[in-house]
């Protein structure tokens, strides 16, 4: 499996590393600007590392209300960030432009990312709109710009968002995985930080195969040894939040509590 060979561990945990607004978003801080963003993403940066995380996930994630279709600077302002924090990366990171595939594999391709997570498959009704998708073109996309090893991560259960036609997850699982060939399906709750359903997680393992599926939302302390007794690694934003909200900084203490979980269930 490659997640052996990017991360090192079993279960691996990707931490969000949630950007905030950009030049263009409507909340963007004018008055403290781009250094503002990175200031605040290395404070973020140093407690999620120092707290022990297997790999970090950059993402505009303040960049409300989200586009499926994002302008250039976003993804430059992106590179800007990663480019100037690089020096202080000391463990596996990747990128999520959102809602935009191509932007992503784009911004992965400039940094050296070594995986996107993004919605690449399926059409549906969404918060942001009609919501299309065009894997082939994301898969050739990556080819031509020789990004072949930088793994694509599968939102199967989108946030804010509901497949256009009623499809069963295990029939839905089994043709994704099939026809567009995934390196790992991300299976989330309702929003940010909101609980998976354990259920439809052991359903979407139990028909992946050998693709490696994520639990993408809602894992916390003391569920994280359930959800990841079934997934075979997690992404967690919210929790490694002071407080556990949203909004707020990432929160060393709150990374070491469920660290320490985790690397209890390895051992």
């Amino acid at each position: 499996m490659w997640l052996d060979d990017v991360f090192g561990v079993k279960k691996p945990v990707i931490a969000m590393l949630h950007l905030m607004a950009l030049p263009g978003d409507p909340g963007y801080d004018t008055a403290g600007g781009m250094r503002a963003v990175i200031d605040r993403a290395k404070r973020e940066l140093d407690a999620l590392q120092s707290g022990g995380v297997d790999g970090v996930m950059f993402s505009n994630e303040f960049s409300l209300p989200y586009l499926t279709k994002t302008e250039p600077i976003t993804a430059i302002s992106m590179a800007r960030v990663v480019g100037e924090l690089s020096p202080e990366i000391s463990v596996p990171f990747g990128v999520n432009v959102l809602w935009d595939g191509i932007a992503s594999i784009d911004l992965a391709t400039a940094t050296g990312a070594s995986f996107v997570r993004e919605i690449f498959t399926g059409v549906y009704a969404s918060d942001f709109g009609l919501w299309d998708t065009n894997v082939g073109n994301a898969a050739r996309h990556r080819a031509r710009l020789g990004a072949s090893g930088v793994k694509l991560l599968f939102n199967i259960v989108p946030e804010s968002a509901t497949y256009l036609a009623q499809r069963d997850i295990v029939d839905l699982t089994k043709t994704t995985v099939f026809a567009t060939l995934p390196d790992a399906l991300c299976v989330s709750g309702l929003t940010a930080g909101a609980s998976t359903d354990t259920q439809i997680l052991t359903q979407v393992k139990g028909a992946a195969g050998d693709v490696p599926v994520f639990v993408n939302t809602g894992v916390r302390a003391n569920n994280a040894q359930e959800q990841l007794s079934v997934a075979d690694g997690a992404v967690i934003g919210t929790y490694f939040k002071k407080d556990g909200v949203f909004e707020n900084p990432a929160d060393r203490s709150r990374v070491e509590e469920l660290m320490g979980v985790v690397k209890a269930m390895r051992t």
